[in-house]
């Protein structure tokens, strides 16, 4: 079996385009000691960042690093000659270089969002008879993109042609405060021009004094630092110091950081001994209770939810955590007991209200007698509801629509992915004549975590080792982000067992494919199959989508806020900038308009009236029919989709498509049907004229770009076909 690590980040950065950043600075052993000042200082003054800080050398012995890995996580040792080889620094496309003799004591956001050229400060300088002259020291800090420099640079100085101008701030000398003149305090970069102590300069001095501290003392300043920080910097930072002095608000901040990475039992192990069973401190138990959940330790976190409901403050989260946790666990009435205990607590609670709706005893009305258990299918899958996300709602049906045109519940018995398989729904299961897992992004661990498998269906092992009924595991998609932690050792173990009990087992893309192999032994790999989304053959499924279409002057744009930090990092300003010139110049061509899959993308829509004041008419996706959502895609010219299936469902329906790529499973879809040069990644220096540019060739040929939607289909129409046919000989006919 492929050997991972227990915590790895899935990085597919070639794939989506995500740029890569790193801090650097080149020293020898004498400008060493200097450096974990510079670290200090950077954390301090930036909390919410966390790249890569590599250290060039000459050849310092490996030792020589361990107080830097101390004090930051992501420091990175690497062999060089000398300060050149900043500009040459492979792995990373922008490379903040600092000398050792630097103090940092703003914000750098400005820095890190910059895309062109090599940016320097040019420094004022005096020759020998006082004439003033410009000139960019060869020690100053450098702004680099690996896009804009040549491979040979003839020296440490900025290549001719690409220096972008940078703000003195962000390189201020310390000989310009001769005379112990005071810092000003706008200086984002000091730079010390001179030793440290060097007299007639200490406000300089005490400037740079504020960052030398002891190990322990900086980790207790970082953490009581106001504002958002970096997880993977708090993670680092903090646990040390719960070590050495337990405290409940501590132990809360570092939980919930390894909640948000997916560490939940080691967010547990931390504040369970310091919670106990206190009753002054709901919102620890909250969390201690959410992480439990997502151990699929069901009792311990009901008992702490229940411990942090009694708390007026915190009651309707809490409550709105125990409602889910006992639909999870297939307790219906109990879960809308407690939907409605927190709405008594808040009437405004939107979760509490949503899983009151959601529990509430539903009139049946008028509904066909469903077929004996043995002659119907079980379909496994997130089965969306209210405002959720529209392309859930869409693709359960699809899937269903493969296997014939009645997707209702006489043919079919759902089993929501999300809960829990315990005895009487293993018996369920097992009384169909098949079961159906998918489709969607279900190989994913952090929407519904879970302990039992670590990807999307609660499933133990044990009970899925007895499903008796003949499984198919059916377009079911990767979906791990770019840089995720994903602690995949029980997912593995989980996806083994699944693989060797499954009939079928087909991945929606290629690129999903290669990853679980990796996952897999040897013998297994083979059994993982490419079986494309449903959405995307909708036309061959629906005959009511197959015939001409009259189509309206619109554009439809979709942009997706889920995990913002994963999809943007540094360039969400410069992508908003950049749709914004691509749609303003659309335009003029078409009726643009924003298709909002849940009410959270609707973010994109207010920035980008707020910031460029462009305002988009929205169609709100989320509380269309899936017929309603499939006739505004077929009848749009062309869609700009971030999302998956706002780029699937209108491929599907014969439309023409541009995707936003900041997802790897967007270029995956497009990479299966051959179509590369139909996405743009949103990190992409020249995203709005290219994507400008391309929209405007397909609505310029039309025709040409709808026929082309559908000679991409006929492959992924053949693959589905034949894997069909090979299920009906599997489950027999219903």
């Amino acid at each position: 079996m492929t050997q991972t690590s227990a915590s790895s980040a899935d990085d597919r950065s070639t794939v989506t385009g995500r740029r890569r950043i790193a801090f650097a600075v080149h020293t020898g052993a004498d400008g060493l000691p200097a450096l974990p000042v510079l670290l200090r200082s950077l954390a301090l003054t930036n909390p919410g960042v966390c790249e890569d800080f590599v250290v060039l050398h000459p050849g310092l012995p490996d030792s020589a690093f361990e107080p830097l890995r101390r004090l930051h996580p992501r420091v990175v040792a690497r062999r060089a000659d000398d300060r050149r080889d900043v500009h040459r620094l492979e792995g990373y496309d922008t490379v903040v270089a600092f000398a050792p003799g630097m103090v940092v004591l703003g914000d750098l956001g400005e820095l890190l969002r910059m895309r062109h050229g090599v940016g320097a400060v040019p420094q004022s300088l005096c020759d020998g008879e006082g004439r003033e002259r410009r000139e960019v020291l060869p020690d100053g800090l450098r702004v680099i993109q690996r896009a804009d420099t040549d491979a040979a640079c003839p020296d440490a100085g900025v290549p001719e042609g690409v220096l972008t101008p940078v703000d003195a701030r962000y390189d201020f000398l310390t000989r310009r405060l001769y005379d112990d003149t005071p810092v000003p305090p706008h200086v984002a970069v000091l730079h010390f021009t001179g030793p440290p102590d060097e007299p007639g300069y200490g406000p300089a001095a005490e400037a740079r004094r504020r960052f030398e501290m002891g190990d322990e003392e900086f980790r207790a300043a970082y953490c009581a630092l106001p504002g958002e920080k970096h997880p993977d910097l708090l993670a680092h930072l903090a646990p040390p110091l719960l070590r050495a002095r337990p405290s409940l608000d501590l132990a809360r901040t570092v939980a919930d950081v390894y909640r948000r990475q997916g560490r939940y039992d080691e967010a547990v192990d931390v504040l369970a001994p310091v919670v106990g069973d206190r009753l002054d401190a709901p919102r620890c138990q909250e969390t201690l209770g959410v992480c439990l959940m997502a151990l699929s330790r069901y009792d311990e976190a009901e008992a702490r939810l229940l411990l942090a409901a009694a708390s007026p403050d915190v009651a309707p989260r809490a409550f709105a955590q125990l409602a889910r946790l006992a639909w999870l666990c297939g307790r219906e009435a109990q879960a809308h007991d407690y939907a409605r205990a927190g709405l008594e607590a808040d009437p405004t609670d939107s979760g509490c209200h949503g899983w009151y709706v959601r529990t509430r005893a539903q009139d049946p009305g008028e509904q066909p007698e469903p077929l004996p258990a043995g002659e119907q299918l079980a379909h496994v899958a997130l089965f969306a509801e209210g405002q959720e996300n529209a392309g859930d709602k869409v693709l359960p049906e699809a899937v269903r629509r493969c296997f014939g045109t009645d997707t209702g519940p006489r043919h079919w018995y759902r089993q929501p992915v999300h809960r829990l398989v315990d005895e009487a729904a293993l018996e369920e299961l097992n009384a169909r004549r098949g079961v159906v897992v998918g489709g969607g992004g279900l190989f994913l661990p952090d929407t519904s975590p879970n302990g039992n498998s670590h990807w999307q269906w609660n499933v133990p092992d044990d009970l899925l080792a007895r499903l008796t009924a003949p499984l198919a595991v059916f377009a079911v998609g990767y979906n791990v982000f770019d840089g995720q932690q994903y602690r995949r050792g029980r997912f593995a173990e989980s996806l083994r067992v699944l693989v060797e009990r499954s009939a079928f087992f087909g991945l929606r893309n290629h690129g999903s494919i290669e990853r679980v192999r990796e996952l897999l032994p040897g013998p297994l790999r083979d059994r993982v199959r490419y079986q494309p989304c449903p959405t995307t053959v909708a036309r061959h499924l629906d005959p009511a989508l197959s015939g001409p279409v009259e189509r309206d002057d619109t554009v439809l744009v979709n942009c997706a806020y889920d995990r913002a930090g994963l999809r943007f990092g540094h360039d969400y300003g410069h992508f908003l900038a950049q749709m914004a010139t691509a749609l303003g110049g659309l335009r003029e061509r078409a009726d643009v308009r924003y298709a909002a899959h849940m009410p959270a993308d609707e973010k994109f829509v207010h920035d980008l009236r707020r910031e460029h004041g462009i305002a988009l008419p929205v169609e709100q996706l989320y509380d269309m029919t899936n017929d309603g959502i499939r006739g505004l895609y077929r009848r749009s010219r062309l869609v700009i989709g971030m999302r998956g299936h706002a780029g699937m469902i209108p491929f599907g329906c014969g439309t023409p498509i541009l995707s936003l790529v900041s997802h790897p499973k967007l270029a995956y879809f497009l990479s299966d049907i051959g179509r590369e040069e139909w996405g743009l990644s949103v990190h992409d220096r020249e995203l709005g004229p290219r994507l400008r540019e391309r929209a405007t060739a397909l609505l310029d040929d039309h025709a040409a770009a709808v026929a082309d939607v559908h000679d991409a289909q006929k492959a992924l129409w053949e693959t589905t076909r034949a894997n069909l046919d090979e299920l009906e000989k599997t489950f027999g006919r219903g």
